[in-house]
């Protein structure tokens, strides 16, 4: 099948919409099928205000079209809510061809945590853009269910997975981390103030906290908890060691629909601490982590869970499975005409 991903979210910036559609294509590919990616790349573009790393496509409706006319897809999704998918929604719905969409931001909460407004405001460009879908694909029951409560209901699951050659147990731990006092506490992802890391660094668990990634809340937070180490972002052998090293793992976000590096943790023998919101609350078991409004009393909880056990569920994550339900909620167009 041709198939058309439009996404505004692309390289080079680090995020888990990226590192999905990165993984899935792969998958697809390998299964024969030919996949196009209408990226921020293959445009002008701007920094998105307060989150320059972002970059906003200024893509025009007959431009996005052509390409994708171009490409004659077989099926069209668009991944996120920026102009870019605007530009192929419009296109599409011009055109009259069926389209899925995914929900893979907590977009209202996000946007209110950058602009303290209200998360409702936000809800109702997110039914404007998702409700002419044909399917959206969601990653976790609960995320389905908010999406339901806010009346869209064309949903499909697409869940995620992990790349199981890097990420796995009884690797050498991070040469950083080695001599830092335990348990060690770890966070890995962006740090930014929608992940809310501040929780996490002000929590009185015995121990070291260490931070891996970057983002533009760093400088900030490094000032502010100077006997934290922030080690700056890591990826593939390097990021697998740093999880090696950590004797938990701390999820402090309260706006992630789903969270690949809590299976990424897990798939190492971490087990996992976080607040019981979307994305931990479908993920973490009681065997593999502690959920809790008190994060301090999360860490000490899950710091008492089997790793082998979480190493073991965490295998049952794939992009294998990922990219088949993202496959089969794809809506197929009319079958293009033979050459």
């Amino acid at each position: 099948m041709r198939i058309a991903i439009v996404t505004d979210a692309w390289d080079p910036q680090v995020n888990g919409v990226v590192r999905t559609i990165q993984a899935v294509r792969e998958v697809l590919q390998g299964h024969g099928h030919h996949v196009k990616v209408i990226s921020p790349d293959l445009f002008r573009s701007l920094p998105c205000p307060t989150y320059p790393e972002i970059r906003l496509a200024l893509a025009r409706v007959a431009t996005v079209g052509q390409m994708l006319e171009d490409f004659e897809p077989e099926a069209i999704h668009l991944a996120t809510e920026g102009p870019l998918c605007i530009a192929a929604r419009r296109w599409c719905l011009r055109m009259g061809l069926p389209f899925t969409t995914a929900y893979h931001t907590q977009f209202p909460d996000y946007v209110s945590a950058r602009t303290r407004l209200p998360a409702e405001w936000f809800w109702r460009y997110i039914r404007w853009f998702h409700a002419p879908a044909q399917a959206i694909l969601a990653s976790t029951p609960s995320i389905r269910q908010s999406l339901a409560d806010h009346g869209l209901t064309r949903l499909k699951p697409w869940g995620r997975g992990v790349d199981l050659a890097n990420f796995r147990e009884g690797l050498a731990p991070h040469p950083a981390m080695a001599r830092l006092a335990r348990p060690i506490q770890l966070y890995v992802g962006r740090v930014a103030v929608e992940k809310n890391l501040e929780p996490f660094l002000k929590s009185s668990h015995p121990g070291t906290k260490v931070v891996v990634g970057d983002g533009p809340a760093r400088a900030v937070l490094e000032a502010r908890y100077p006997e934290t180490p922030f080690l700056g972002a890591m990826f593939g052998a390097e990021l697998a060691s740093a999880y090696a090293a950590a004797d938990v793992f701390v999820f402090p976000s309260r706006t992630d629909t789903f969270g690949l590096v809590m299976i990424e943790a897990l798939a190492c023998g971490v087990p996992v601490a976080a607040f019981p919101v979307t994305g931990p609350i479908d993920i973490v078991t009681p065997e593999t982590g502690a959920l809790s409004e008190n994060l301090t009393e999360a860490i000490g909880e899950a710091l008492t869970r089997d790793r082998a056990a979480c190493a073991a569920y965490g295998r049952t994550f794939t992009w294998e499975a990922s990219a088949a339900q993202f496959f089969a909620g794809l809506c197929p167009l009319i079958p293009r005409k033979a050459a």
